[in-house]
């Protein structure tokens, strides 16, 4: 009877383990699926890369259901392979205070702080890659 009620404490902690652990990833999956973003810059536009400034301005619109963080956190960004810190990129929404589905950011990456500048010659192809939960926007230009 002992080692009866001791099986079955096991089995019920047990249980509630995996339950919770069910439970978190269809939280982590529904916030994947309602998460999209594009990158909508002009890749021909002069307006990407500013070699007065040593910045790269993308536009990132959300395009998924969710509300994202207007302060771009969770966002991963990679310009030539290298990544941006999110200290060393400035983010505005375009039309709101949130960035709501619809919704347009612009994401300024200061290329001198990120280490990035010595790159960034004329004539040459460069890509731009954010990730937001399990979407990923690509964005090849040339300057």
């Amino acid at each position: 009877m002992i080692v009866a009620a001791g099986v079955a404490g096991t089995l019920v902690t047990t249980v509630t383990d995996v339950s919770s652990s069910v439970s978190t990833q269809t939280g982590n999956t529904a916030d994947a699926i309602d998460t999209d973003i594009a990158i909508i810059s002009d890749a021909g536009s002069d307006a990407v890369y500013d070699e007065d400034d040593d910045t790269v301005s993308l536009y990132v619109k959300n395009t998924g259901e969710k509300t994202l963080a207007s302060d771009g956190a969770g966002l991963d960004v990679l310009v030539d392979g290298e990544y941006v810190s999110s200290e060393d990129l400035e983010i505005e929404i375009h039309g709101d205070d949130h960035w709501r589905s619809g919704a347009v950011a612009e994401l300024e990456i200061d290329l001198v702080a990120a280490g990035l500048e010595d790159g960034f010659g004329t004539g040459e192809e460069h890509r731009a890659v954010v990730t937001k939960n399990d979407s990923r926007a690509v964005f090849e230009f040339r300057t």
